[in-house]
């Protein structure tokens, strides 16, 4: 019985996850999803990077009756979803101008006849004709727009072309639609919805925290020397080294390559046929290190990334947030190292004081500014990032430098009540510069003219610095006491939580202004659980094997989580094998028993 006949046996979503697709059980919320959406209902999810988005469409799509069509940003994640899914024995196939007409024909009549259940395109391809009058005869079942933060102005990573996807309401006005990003914000969020033109549609915000990866800010002063002793540390785990101009990438890969690293250079400027071959490297464990633009890695698929460095500060913490998500997509435990040095900072405001003055650019100074302060928070980096996306909290995560080499610390109730209480009497309508003004005395002409001179908070907290205000109310903005309102020119406004600080009903405990300075560490971090080091080893070893015969990456044979859930519990026998995360019926039966004799070799001593 083939995997299509198989499918349509199976009873419901749960049963699908069990056998396509290896997992024993749904992850929250993406079972709420699945129904919601397979009962015709439109959703919004927002999931971290691994955290299972893609499933909350490809179990609909084989619960179905019709065809689903996914948008997808780039040729080469399409390529790999695709090859993903057929190794699974689903019928998937994607479109898109890297193919020959007579590769394109065949998927279209893949399509026709229903053997397809999942077509991804790009979103161009909403802007043919031709396309949309074949959608409209297909009546696909299913709609699923992935990256879908690219469809807004107030995103990080707006892309016109996205904006295509709302207009196809008017052609298929019943179709379902399902929206899903790692990274949006409450404003984001509410433009998405907006432009894809979502009917009541079910949001579903996952936690957005990676409690695997271990954040950590090192203070520039030898910045290559610090860089080589933290990837040497890495003892051949492969990772991403991000910088900001593609000079910078050629420098640092040439000078990593000197030094024996297997490592390449990856930029927009380099021809598609090089950075395909940097990319397919990669993929297949060919290759440690890629040195990238930020044009590296969105269409990265790849779970056994052990760590991420920012060599540079990026311009905004979504792109931080997704760019370091790239790393232990497996749930293995890895790094996020940021090197930081306020000249960069300084450099990338002088960037955008280049460009034309609008909405657009004010947009991007409220997000440089939130990831400077993520750079010189003095708490929790985990926090920081998790307040930002609206996710508030208020225990330490005990997994970044922060919480591993605290600050000090000091009383700073009575500091946050007068923040909070000039906040509120300016009318919660101005921003953090404007703040610590008042509290300071300035005698400026703006501050008279509004009559907020003449407020008892006026120069209460003028015997502080600059810095000191500036310290403390970033602490209170990663803290949840404040959020910064982008749609009113970063205004700063008090949350429930500012309440009980208020009334003096809470202690606060604020850290006194510091960069963070730590070496990074100079041993990868292990590998946690009590599984069998060897035979972990082994197994990788015939991961590679077998993918390098079947021309794909190790990790679409198995991702490391699952090698080490077998090293764990050693299965043998094909039921014990199917128990373990990542197999299902699939790949039992096409990779199940070299793994299986491999155990037992290592069990009984007869592999050495």
């Amino acid at each position: 019985m083939s995997t299509a006949e198989v499918i349509n046996t199976l009873p419901d979503a749960d049963a699908i996850l069990r056998q396509i697709f290896g997992y024993q059980q749904f992850r929250a919320g993406q079972s709420d999803i699945i129904a919601t959406i397979t009962a015709g209902r439109d959703c919004l999810v927002v999931m971290p990077t691994g955290g299972g988005k893609s499933l909350c469409y490809q179990i609909p799509a084989l619960m179905l009756p019709g065809l689903t069509v996914v948008i997808s940003p780039l040729i080469s994640l399409m390529k790999d979803q695709v090859d993903q899914l057929r190794l699974l024995g689903v019928e998937a196939g994607y479109l898109n101008s890297a193919q020959t007409p007579q590769q394109q024909q065949q998927v279209i009549e893949g399509c026709q006849s229903n053997r397809i259940r999942m077509l991804y395109v790009a979103p161009e391809r909403l802007r043919m004709g031709s396309f949309l009058q074949q959608l409209q005869r297909w009546q696909p079942s299913l709609l699923a727009v992935d990256e879908a933060h690219c469809i807004s102005q107030w995103g990080h990573d707006f892309r016109p072309e996205y904006s295509a996807i709302g207009e196809l309401r008017q052609y298929l006005p019943d179709l379902p639609i399902i929206a899903l990003t790692a990274t949006a914000d409450d404003t984001t969020r509410t433009d998405i919805s907006a432009r894809l033109r979502l009917n009541d549609p079910l949001i579903h915000i996952s936690s957005f925290d990676r409690p695997n990866i271990r954040y950590t800010l090192v203070e520039k002063y030898k910045p290559f020397d610090q860089l080589w002793m933290f990837v040497r540390g890495q003892k051949g785990q492969c990772g991403i080294i991000y910088c900001n101009s593609r000079n910078k990438v050629e420098d640092v890969a040439a000078r990593l390559q000197k030094r024996g690293l297997s490592v390449a250079a990856y930029h927009a400027g380099l021809e598609n046929s090089q950075r395909e071959s940097v990319q397919d490297a990669f993929l297949k464990d060919n290759l440690q290190v890629v040195v990238a633009t930020v044009a590296f890695g969105m269409g990265i698929n790849k779970s056994n990334v052990r760590f991420v460095v920012h060599f540079d500060i990026p311009r905004n913490i979504e792109s931080y947030y997704q760019e370091t998500g790239r790393a232990g997509r497996d749930g293995v435990s890895a790094e996020a190292v940021l090197f930081y040095d306020p000249a960069d900072m300084a450099w990338l405001r002088r960037c955008l004081d280049e460009k034309p003055a609008g909405a657009q650019k004010d947009i991007e100074q409220h997000k440089l500014n939130a990831m400077g302060a993520f750079a010189q928070a003095q708490t929790c980096r985990r926090l920081v990032l998790l307040n930002y996306f609206g996710e508030n909290r208020q225990t330490a995560c005990g997994n970044c430098d922060i919480c591993l080499d605290p600050p000090k610390q000091f009383d700073g109730l009575l500091e946050a009540q007068q923040a909070l209480s000039c906040i509120y009497r300016v009318g919660q309508r101005f921003g953090l510069g404007y703040i610590v003004d008042v509290l300071r005395g300035s005698n400026n002409q703006r501050i008279r003219e509004y009559g907020h001179d003449k407020l008892s908070v006026y120069g209460i907290g003028k015997d502080k610095s600059q810095e000191h205000w500036v310290s403390v109310l970033r602490q209170m903005i990663h803290l949840g006491l404040i959020t910064q309102n982008i749609a009113n020119y970063s205004a700063l406004q008090l949350t429930e939580s500012a309440r009980p600080v208020l009334r003096g009903e809470l202690p606060l405990q604020l850290a006194v202004p510091r960069i963070q300075n730590v070496k990074p560490r100079q041993t990868a971090r292990t590998y946690g659980g009590n599984y069998d080091k060897k035979l972990f080893a082994k197994l990788r070893k015939l991961r590679k094997s077998i993918a390098d015969e079947d021309n794909i990456p190790p990790f679409v044979v198995f991702n490391d989580a699952t090698l080490i859930e077998m090293a764990e519990q050693c299965p043998v026998k094909a039921h014990d094998l199917l128990l373990i995360n990542g197999v299902g019926e699939r790949k039992l039966e096409r990779f199940g028993n070299a793994f299986m004799a491999l155990i037992r070799e290592h069990l009984t001593g007869t592999d050495d």
